[in-house]
């Protein structure tokens, strides 16, 4: 694993080597009983299936016919043609996986308008804070989630993690954008094209050494339940962040965040019998499916540190100390132990002390006196981070994989 430290294989308890600590299996993580019921999700009602052990029974023979036939660079050029939610499906595509777009653009019955637009109406007065949960929360805490992280470390966007950072960047411009949802929207694009990646994943990712040898056990990677941690990690997470910032938020925008990430999980194939009704029911599931599956390791660590190093690059005011205490501020001390967050014993009181009251100032709960000098220099950066970050979602297209990651 390139650039993979001492410490940093220390602090992933792998006293092996970078090379045995991939080659070994790793042992496979007990996962939680599932006792979470269908009658808190948007359907009402279920099967009661663990999503352990169901993946996308639409989607996944499809792509697995893509790929074997040697259709995937016809098929990806294509769909560089298809950007808005309104367009037609471009002509030439396989019949198979067009019959198969064409039902998973539908929006689900159950999807308000009105909902969705106080989403739009939410991001607008909160992206800020949004934003910067998405990347430096949301993001980092991925390499925290081990499937997940060996689950991108080996497929083929692991090789080039400045496109996939994009790649995912643009899911969070999407689904906060004014027209999500829309007709000149894209979001519903953005979310087809991800489960079409996803089925390809599913296809491919068995076949790869590094990753069957790390996998614990499991046999198919992204899983309903996979995906649902997933989720939690964005939504569930950015919700209770905001609440321990003491955020202001209302109940419509609040319902209406919730509902543009409902809608988003059908649209990528989660069953509607395992997505939340309610926030109460979206932390019931979260402890339940995500919580107890952070852990560490060698490619989460090594995730982490790719992905701080490239937001470096970008600049724009801000330095890696400062990414690294706003990180461990914003994830907390465990998942940036979990992750070989640095410490910044400059930063880390700094922003502890400072974000809370710039918090209360934006919201016109404090007068700007209170508000420290220091302050301002974290809300640059940070300003400017979500700025970048969202820049990044912009022009990029998803396309379907047709290797993993080379090794």
């Amino acid at each position: 694993m390139d650039g993979l430290s001492r410490r940093r294989m220390l602090i992933t308890g792998g006293a092996l080597g970078a090379l045995g600590a991939l080659g070994a299996a790793s042992p496979a993580q007990a996962r939680p009983l599932w006792t979470w019921a269908p009658s808190g999700s948007v359907a009402g009602s279920g099967a009661g299936l663990d999503p352990e052990w169901v993946w996308d029974d639409e989607a996944d023979p499809v792509l697995a016919a893509v790929i074997d036939r040697g259709d995937v660079p016809k098929v990806n050029e294509l769909l560089r043609q298809w950007t808005r939610n309104d367009q037609p499906l471009p002509d030439g595509l396989p019949a198979d996986l067009r019959d198969f777009m064409e039902k998973a653009r539908r929006m689900p019955s159950w999807a308000d308008p009105g909902k969705l637009r106080a989403a739009a109406r939410f991001t607008t007065k909160k992206g800020i804070y949004t934003g910067a949960l998405y990347g430096l929360g949301s993001g980092l805490m991925s390499t925290a989630i081990p499937r997940e992280a060996r689950a991108v470390y080996y497929s083929k966007g692991g090789a080039d993690m400045k496109d996939r950072i994009a790649k995912t960047a643009k899911l969070g411009y999407d689904v906060g954008d004014l027209d999500a949802y829309q007709p000149q929207g894209s979001m519903i694009v953005t979310a087809v094209k991800t489960r079409l990646v996803h089925a390809a994943v599913r296809h491919l990712l068995p076949q790869s050494p590094g990753w069957s040898h790390t996998s614990g056990g499991q046999t198919i990677p992204i899983s309903q339940a996979d995906m649902m941690v997933t989720w939690h990690s964005l939504p569930t997470f950015v919700m209770r962040k905001l609440k321990d910032w003491r955020v202001p938020i209302s109940a419509a925008e609040s319902d209406g965040f919730l509902h543009v990430w409902q809608v988003t999980a059908h649209m990528m194939g989660i069953l509607d019998e395992y997505i939340p009704a309610s926030w109460d029911e979206a932390d019931a599931q979260s402890r339940q499916v995500l919580d107890p599956v952070l852990a560490s390791s060698p490619e989460g660590v090594e995730l982490t540190d790719v992905l701080l190093d490239i937001v470096a690059e970008l600049d724009a005011g801000l330095t890696r100390p400062l990414i690294n205490a706003f990180s461990r501020y914003t994830v907390g001390d465990r998942i940036g132990d979990l992750i070989g967050l640095d410490e910044e014993p400059f930063w880390q009181p700094l922003i502890s002390a400072a974000w809370p009251l710039l918090v209360a100032f934006r919201e016109g709960l404090i007068p700007l006196p209170i508000v420290p000098a220091a302050a301002w220099t974290v809300e640059e950066a940070i300003r400017k981070f979500v700025l970048l970050f969202l820049s990044e979602g912009r022009g990029i297209h998803l396309e379907i994989p047709d290797a993993n990651r080379p090794s």
